[in-house]
C-alpha cells in the first residue's frame, strides 16, 4: 500500500474523499497508462485506493466512500516455464541470495514475500519441512506449510552453513526486501522473456497439475483458502481433465441400429 500511495496521492491527494469522481478516476488511468504501467497494475492501484477509503468508513474517519472507477482486471497471463528453463533461471543467478530466493519459489510455490519473510526458526531439516506462515501476523494472502525435495532441502543446508541473520534469504547479515533487479538480471542472463516473479508460482502449480498431482492437493501447496480458486485456475492443466466428457462426445463412435 506504501508503494502504491506514491502515484496515487500524487494523482489524488489534494481531494476530500467527497471530491473523487469518475472523471478523476478515469483521467488517472490515462495518466499511468500514458507513462506505460500495465492495466493490470493500473486496476491494482485503484483497488488500494477503493480499499482506503472502505477502511477510513468502517473506522468512521469519513461518513461515505467515493465510487472508485477501475479499469477492468486483465485476463491473467498464460506465461509459465518448462522444466529446462526453470533450470537455466536457477543457474542464470550470480548472487547466491538471488539463486536461493528463486530456488525456493519455484520449491514451496511460495510468494516472494512470504520467501523473503522466512527465518530459519520455521525450516526443519530434520523433518524436511518449510512453514511460510506468519504466527504473529495474519496476511492477506494464504500460505502454507509444504515439504522440502532434495534439491531445496541441499540449497537450504548449505544456506544455513552460512547463515549471518535469522533470514534465510539474507544479504550481508540483513533481511532482502526485494530481490526484482537481481531476479530480472538473471532472466536476462537465461534469455527468457515476459517473465515474474509471479510466473514462478504459476510454474510450479502447472507442474504439479500437469504431472498428475490432484488439485486438492495443489491448493494447500499454494495456501488457497478456496479450492474452487484452484479448479478455476489450473484444472485445466490436468491431464485427464474432461477427457471423459470428450469420449461421451465422440458421436463417431455410435453403432448404427439396423
Amino acid at each position: 500500500m506504501g508503494y502504491t500511495g506514491k502515484a496515487v496521492l500524487e494523482h489524488f491527494g489534494a481531494y476530500r474523499p467527497d471530491q473523487i469522481t469518475t472523471a478523476l478516476c478515469r483521467s488517472y488511468v490515462t495518466k499511468r497508462t500514458d507513462t506505460g504501467k500495465s492495466q493490470g497494475t493500473v486496476h491494482t492501484e485503484l483497488g488500494h485506493l477503493r480499499s482506503a477509503m472502505r477502511f477510513a468508513v468502517k473506522e468512521r474517519i469519513i461518513e461515505r466512500a467515493p465510487e472508485i472507477e477501475r479499469p477492468a482486471k486483465p485476463t491473467p497471463k498464460e506465461r509459465y516455464l518448462e522444466k529446462t528453463e526453470i533450470s537455466a533461471l536457477i543457474n542464470a543467478a550470480s548472487a547466491p541470495h538471488i539463486k536461493l530466493a528463486i530456488h525456493l519459489l519455484f520449491a514451496t510455490a511460495g510468494r516472494i514475500g512470504a520467501i523473503l519473510d522466512l527465518t530459519w526458526d520455521r525450516v526443519d531439516l530434520e523433518r524436511g519441512i518449510v512453514n511460510l506462515r506468519l504466527e504473529d501476523a495474519k496476511t492477506r494472502k494464504g500460505r502454507a506449510i509444504v515439504p522440502m525435495n532434495d534439491g531445496i532441502r541441499a540449497a537450504l543446508q548449505t544456506a544455513h552453513h552460512a547463515a549471518l541473520s535469522d533470514y534465510v534469504v539474507e544479504y550481508a547479515g540483513g533481511q532482502v526486501k526485494n530481490i526484482r533487479k537481481g531476479f530480472e538480471a538473471a532472466c536476462a542472463r537465461a534469455r527468457l522473456e515476459n517473465v515474474t516473479l509471479h510466473t514462478i508460482r504459476h510454474s510450479s502449480a502447472v507442474a504439479m497439475v500437469s504431472n498428475g498431482v490432484p488439485l486438492e492437493k495443489v491448493a494447500q501447496y499454494l495456501g488457497h483458502s478456496n479450492v474452487a480458486i484452484t479448479y478455476q485456475t489450473y484444472a485445466r492443466f490436468a491431464p485427464d481433465h474432461l477427457q471423459d466428457a470428450a469420449e461421451i462426445l465422440d458421436f463417431t463412435q455410435v453403432r448404427q441400429v439396423r
